[in-house]
């Protein structure tokens, strides 16, 4: 094939007006004009992939608007160079560390300054946007007086991730423009829409193709375009009364999802819209100094560090992922969900196991997350061919990657290597998904243990991002480096870890749920338990999530990491077992501690609301957990802080707002933590005993 087209295939070629000099005068930015005197201006931010807006751009922006406004052409288009998309929000960098609201106010004051100019231009102004329009970079396109959109562009307000709310104007432009009862709820939630949709909100004014750019945008300059008006509605939802009864509802809405003790930010932009909405100039203001009195917030500075833990650990990852053909063993809820996971993340996929049954559920499973996840009816199709039932499993001979996901048995696992190793390619690797057998006791029987690691995915695979890289002194450094690469790849976060009972996330999450059946034996109610780990800022109580991950699963793991760390766990009650003896294990079997429907825990109770968790509940569930995270840095099992805290956030969803168990010691007082153990080991006993890694701890 002309290699020519190929290049026009494989690449999205953008429409960018008139060929800029080489040497323009501004380093982000290039600005040419046209024959009919219309100037293009080309986001183009130095050394990066994607646009974000910073300190430095929005000064240099400024110094445009001085040429424009001075030139006076007789249209201005802004698009972005970058194929990856139009601007994707603010440079985080420069939010680490604010510690002066009044600096951010001052700020953010001259960025609104130039924003605000941008606006006033007496000349039509259109964004042309493609791919992500997030954040400040969609404050950026409603400053423009129309946007056109290119059909894959994909809109919205993150903000509210880091703690924040919109901060350069777009909390008054958008609801002027957008429904607010459509537009405070992106904001509040954080969610991304794509072109149509923001079209039908009155966001965009039209959704076009490349190819046809340069029409769209001579309508748009002359005046031909058809703009959409906010409506009517807009203007009767600003009026006091009304606006007073919608906040207390989007207040209801944020608390079922928040405290605002512990997310500040949704309640901040609610009151602002309450207070100014439907006046401008107040509004604009107003938005400043809230923007400015998040970002000092411990919440926004936690989650800030929060998204740099997340880049760090993406980086772990590497890149050159050779992984193409995924064999996994064992279709029940862990296997089936891994295999279906790594098929809608573009790899061939066999999935064998022992009956059809569980393959058949597997596959049903996947294309209800597939219909969820996968935006067109075409990906969904192309994603379950690309999973493949494999009762015979001759997927073996040609996977890179072997993910054994068979119940937690010593025997049965070295039984399924034996039998499948002989078939293994050379340089395959063979991956367990135990979360609880150390790789030292399964490698006995390999004939090539350096290539047996673990890939131990959390349930949901679909929603926790972390994997543990499990590796044993002898495993193959290349093939580690290899299945780093491939955790990247499906879009997950690597942990590398040595192997030890438990690795670092379960460790770190049996005492936790294991305190919390001592407590249901001292009668305190599961939903006084479940509700001390939610004031703490946990997402869900340590009773509800033993349901979700499976009675007999905690069972098998506490009474392994009992065996290897004997007293310093609480111990399992006898009645416990009693309940998995009978079936009763959780979500998967419908009953457990809760009544499960739908996926869902029935978590109403009769008890009086005097019930209030004491902060010593809170203590015995959340410190031992910090305990166990400072041992494994000690041991050596995960060499950097910064990693196992992400990896408590990511992989068991840890209060993000806390920063990870870590850090929550760090900011709480590494004296006050391991006195109010020693407290607690006073009163309970040696499993609250601190460990000698504090000593050192940092």
């Amino acid at each position: 094939m002309d290699s020519q087209i190929m290049n026009v295939l494989g690449d999205r070629v953008l429409e960018l007006g008139p060929k800029p000099d080489a040497e323009g005068p501004y380093k982000n930015f290039r600005l040419t004009r046209d024959g009919d005197g219309v100037a293009w201006l080309l986001f183009d931010r130095e050394g990066t992939s994607a646009n974000t807006l910073s300190a430095d751009l929005i000064e240099e922006l400024s110094k445009i608007l001085s040429e424009l406004e001075t030139a006076r052409p007789t249209g201005l288009v802004i698009r972005s160079a970058k194929k990856s998309g139009f601007i994707a929000g603010a440079d985080v960098n420069a939010f680490r560390g604010a510690t002066d609201a009044a600096a951010v106010e001052a700020e953010i004051g001259r960025a609104h300054a130039v924003i605000d100019r941008l606006e006033a231009l007496r000349i039509p102004s259109v964004a042309v946007i493609h791919g992500f329009c997030l954040g400040g970079g969609l404050e950026v396109a409603l400053a423009c007086q129309m946007r056109i959109a290119i059909e894959d562009a994909r809109f919205g307000f993150p903000e509210v991730m880091l703690g924040l709310h919109p901060g350069l104007g777009g909390t008054v432009r958008f609801t002027q423009l957008v429904n607010p009862m459509q537009a405070m709820p992106l904001m509040l939630t954080g969610k991304t829409i794509d072109a149509r949709r923001a079209k039908s909100l009155g966001l965009v004014d039209a959704v076009t193709q490349e190819r046809h750019v340069l029409n769209a945008v001579k309508d748009a300059v002359s005046g031909r375009l058809n703009r959409a008006k906010p409506g009517f509605l807009n203007s009767v939802l600003s009026l006091g009364p009304i606006k007073g009864f919608l906040a207390s509802r989007m207040r209801r809405e944020a608390g079922k999802a928040a405290r605002e003790e512990h997310y500040p930010a949704p309640y901040a932009l609610i009151d602002l819209w309450e207070k100014h909405g439907g006046d401008r100039r107040a509004m604009l203001n107003a938005e400043k100094a809230s923007f400015a009195r998040l970002m000092v917030t411990p919440t926004a500075q936690n989650l800030i560090r929060v998204f740099f833990l997340r880049e760090q650990m993406k980086k772990l990852a590497g890149s050159g992922n050779r992984i193409e053909h995924v064999h996994v063993i064992g279709a029940g809820a862990m296997g089936g969900d891994i295999a279906a996971w790594c098929a809608g993340q573009d790899l061939r996929v066999t999935l064998a196991d022992m009956k059809p049954e569980p393959i058949a559920g597997a596959i049903k499973r996947a294309a209800d997350l597939y219909g969820k996840i996968l935006r067109k009816r075409t990906a969904v199709r192309d994603a379950l061919d690309r999973l493949m039932p494999d009762m015979q499993a001759d997927g073996v001979r040609n996977a890179d990657l072997i993910i054994e996901a068979v119940p937690e048995k010593l025997e049965l696992k070295q039984k399924v290597y034996a039998g499948l190793e002989p078939k293994m390619k050379p340089g395959a690797i063979l991956a367990t998904n135990t979360s609880s057998i150390p790789l030292q006791d399964l490698r006995t029987t390999l004939q090539k243990p350096e290539r047996l690691l673990g890939l131990h995915f959390f349930n949901p695979v679909s929603r926790l991002q972390l994997v543990e890289v499990v590796s044993h002194d002898g495993t193959d450094a290349q093939l580690l480096r290899e299945a780093l690469a491939f955790v990247g790849a499906i879009d997950r976060l690597p942990l590398p870890v040595k192997s030890s009972p438990g690795f670092l996330v379960n460790r770190a999450l049996t005492p936790y749920m294991l305190e919390a059946m001592l407590m249901l034996d001292e009668k305190i109610d599961k939903t006084v338990i479940d509700a001390a780990a939610k004031k703490f800022g946990m997402p869900m109580g340590p009773i509800e999530l033993a349901d979700q991950v499976g009675l007999d699963i905690c069972l098998d793991v506490g009474d392994m990491l009992r065996s290897k760390f004997g007293d310093a766990l609480p111990p399992t009650p006898a009645w416990l077992r009693e309940k998995v003896a009978r079936g009763e294990l959780g979500r998967k079997s419908g009953k457990g501690f809760y009544t499960w429907k739908g996926g869902k825990a029935d978590t109403s109770s009769g008890l009086p609301a005097t019930s209030e968790p004491s902060a010593e509940m809170i203590d015995r569930l959340i410190l031992p957990m910090s305990n166990v995270c400072v041992a494994c840095l000690c041991e050596g099992i995960v060499d950097d802080a910064d990693a196992v805290d992400g990896a408590v956030i990511f992989g068991t969803g840890y209060a993000p707002f806390r920063g990870g168990p870590l850090n929550y010691a760090r900011t709480r007082g590494v004296e006050n933590v391991v006195s109010t153990l020693r407290a607690l080991t006073e009163k309970f006993g040696g499993r609250f005993a601190p460990d000698a890694g504090w000593e050192n701890f940092k």
